[in-house]
């Protein structure tokens, strides 16, 4: 059942990818335009969470300092995912973003949670960082190697933060209310962002909405499955299952995009499916 629930957040992840690409296409990647997508993706996810939750609304005072954390994050990988986006495919940005989202909770698992490392979670590590090595091109862009670390770092972190919340002992809020709090807070920073330095003119055209929407609901849906099944799966396994998957389905969809990947990708991506089939099937 765990496994189904991290299966239907991969699919979401890797569809929300293609919103957040085509977002940066439409809608620019500049101080205003993030705002405002994070603003109109926090407003799009707080009506979704408050249903999952039957309209409560939970609040205790770690919840509000863990989703302060899981914002300024979340609003830091924004910056790098939307910048990168304007520079490499679908494909590649997958695999920079869940490749971080795999080893620093990998390794904050096994670290700090004593979660046993296994033969197959060693080899899912192995092929999955191998994967990495086919993204490397000669050529590449030097100049965004910055926001391609940033998405690897921010996006690990999100994972770190989402285990520490979920195995703290303090009081705190359901899966569903913290989610709900997290969209409060990022309402609230990005608005005030958005008065204190938004220009008018950078604001994105409607026809951008829609990716706001989309990318949005499905980033919310995806990450509170996420922290489901944290509740049964160690760190060391779901994260790694997510970055493959991932993968696999972000270049499924780039096919049929015009940022088509290329033989590395694709290399890229049997490697990162190997990995999982490791870590779900070797003890």
């Amino acid at each position: 059942m765990h496994y189904m629930i991290v299966l239907v957040a991969v699919v979401l992840f890797g569809i929300q990818f293609l919103c957040d690409s085509r977002y940066s296409e439409v809608g620019g990647h500049g101080l205003t335009a993030i705002m405002f997508f994070m603003l109109g993706g926090s407003i799009v996810n707080l009506p979704i969470m408050l249903a999952l939750n039957g309209f409560r609304l939970e609040f205790t005072p770690f919840t509000l300092l863990m989703a302060t954390i899981a914002v300024l994050n979340g609003m830091a990988c924004s910056i790098c995912s939307l910048k990168s986006l304007a520079r490499i495919n679908l494909s590649l940005y997958s695999i920079f973003s869940m490749l971080g989202g795999m080893l620093l909770p990998f390794v904050f698992g096994i670290f700090f949670y004593d979660e046993p490392f296994t033969i197959g979670k060693a080899l899912c590590f192995i092929l999955i960082t191998v994967s990495l090595v086919f993204t490397f091109k000669k050529g590449e862009d030097k100049g965004g190697w910055i926001y391609y670390m940033g998405i690897f770092v921010f996006n690990g972190l999100s994972g770190v933060i989402s285990k520490i919340y979920t195995s703290a002992a303090f009081p705190k809020a359901t899966e569903a209310g913290y989610s709900i709090l997290s969209s409060l807070v990022a309402i609230v920073i990005a608005g005030v962002i958005l008065l204190l330095f938004g220009k008018k003119k950078d604001l994105p055209s409607p026809r951008a909405y829609g990716f706001i929407l989309g990318s949005g609901g499905l980033n919310k849906v995806a990450n509170y499955l996420l922290l489901l099944s944290l509740a049964q799966l160690p760190a060391s396994v779901q994260y790694p299952m997510v970055t493959g998957g991932v993968m696999i389905v972000s270049t499924v969809i780039a096919l049929f995009t015009h940022k088509k990947p290329g033989k590395r990708e694709l290399f890229s991506v049997l490697f990162a499916f190997a990995g999982i089939l490791a870590v779900t099937l070797i003890p």
